[in-house]
């Protein structure tokens, strides 16, 4: 049997049996489409916790912090030293300060951060509003607030406060015999240029050398030091540990969540092939049901020449079709509702002021790992009718009613 001829009888079901082939296929594309939703929304979650990560160099950064039960300190000895350090390209400190902060008249507390411009992609942080400052001259003006703290004046759109006025009185540790703490005003206004898009802590960053000229910076609450190569993080890490500093590495926390999240959408897919499977059962009973139908046929075939390896052909082809399309209906099916979930759910989110996501999430390698994957289970479902349509006599094919 030429393979045309073949084919054209193995699609020959959508004109004589139209309806129950449609409906085949619908309900192979109703279980596709709850693999789809759910391993889809798997991956939407997984990007939500990781769209925030600048990967580069952040991944290739250590967060250095010095210990509290010891009386090792993070100062610029330290910091000199964490530059010295083979595969280290730099080091990029944070000092840190409890402030009060003024704006529009209202004052609040917060935390004033000393940083260095690199801080901001060694660490990862994004702008939500305006941008972050670059590498400025002691006397610069420039400030970035956290998106948590534009809530203590009421603030809801970040870019409402970009070049505002803002002061500060830092609470730094007292000079005198006493000892204590004393509130420190810096000098002049200083004026918002960025935002960040960090809306569970409060702080504000002025630049490093801003905070050094008006307070006295001897300690920092923390160090960002930057790995040349990403092979080189576990010696680097190994040597800041010896020397006594917690060290963490967001690459290895990407890496776990990553294993987290893959098990979540195994899970999820589970819960969908389940779906499938009772979708296959269908399927495989439309094909019993059609061999039956067609044994009269079988037997015709048979003999004017077709061997049984044709007769299995047929059915094969006949359930790959069917799982093909299943496959495809599925994915569309799945694609749309899960768009059409997240959209509802965005709208009820910015409704009460909450922020817009991507719930759901399909890429391209999974989508067509779902097309082949169909395909499968519709040869699966057809390899027993087909056997079976194969083993038929002839003679009994043809005298069967």
């Amino acid at each position: 049997m030429r393979i045309g001829d073949a084919l054209k009888l193995s699609t020959r079901m959508f004109k004589t049996n139209p309806a129950r082939t449609w409906l085949t296929i619908l309900g192979m594309g109703v279980g596709t489409a709850a693999v789809v939703m759910l391993v889809g929304l798997g991956f939407g979650l997984q990007n939500i916790l990781l769209e925030k990560i600048v990967f580069g160099d952040t991944l290739l950064s250590l967060t250095v912090t010095p210990p509290t039960t010891s009386a090792v300190t993070l100062d610029d000895k330290a910091v000199a030293a964490f530059k010295k350090l083979p595969n280290v390209l730099d080091v990029s400190p944070l000092a840190d300060f409890q402030s009060l902060i003024t704006y529009n008249g209202l004052s609040a507390n917060t935390d004033l951060q000393g940083i260095q411009a690199s801080y901001f992609k060694y660490a990862g942080i994004q702008m939500a509003a305006g941008s972050a400052f670059t590498d400025a001259p002691a006397d610069s003006s420039d400030i970035i607030l956290s998106s948590a703290a534009l809530q203590l004046f009421g603030v809801s759109n970040p870019k409402d406060i970009i070049g505002k006025p803002v002061s500060f009185r830092v609470v730094a540790p007292s000079t005198g015999a006493q000892g204590g703490a004393d509130q420190v005003p810096l000098n002049g206004n200083f004026t918002v240029t960025g935002v960040t898009n960090d809306t569970a802590s409060i702080y504000a960053m002025i630049p490093l050398s801003t905070l050094s000229s008006q307070v006295g910076v001897t300690e920092y609450e923390k160090a960002q030091v930057r790995v040349d190569a990403s092979q080189n993080l576990n010696a680097v890490q190994k040597a800041l540990v010896e020397a006594g500093y917690v060290v963490s590495a967001l690459s290895k926390t990407v890496d776990q969540a990553n294993q987290i999240f893959t098990g979540v959408q195994w899970v999820l897919a589970g819960f969908g092939g389940i779906a499938l499977v009772v979708s296959a059962i269908g399927m495989f009973n439309t094909m019993t049901v059609t061999l039956l139908e067609r044994t009269g046929e079988i037997g015709v075939m048979r003999t004017i020449g077709a061997s049984p390896r044709d007769i299995q052909f047929l059915f094969l082809a006949e359930a790959v079709v069917v799982g093909f399309l299943g496959g495809m209906t599925g994915m569309g099916m799945g694609i749309i509702g899960g768009l059409a979930i997240n959209y509802i759910l965005n709208l009820v989110a910015t409704h009460f002021g909450g922020a817009a996501v991507a719930l759901f999430a399909f890429p391209a390698t999974f989508l067509g790992f779902i097309t082949f994957f169909s395909a499968i289970v519709g040869f699966v479902t057809g390899i027993f009718p087909a056997r079976r349509a194969s083993s038929i006599s002839p003679l009994e094919a043809i005298r069967y009613k």
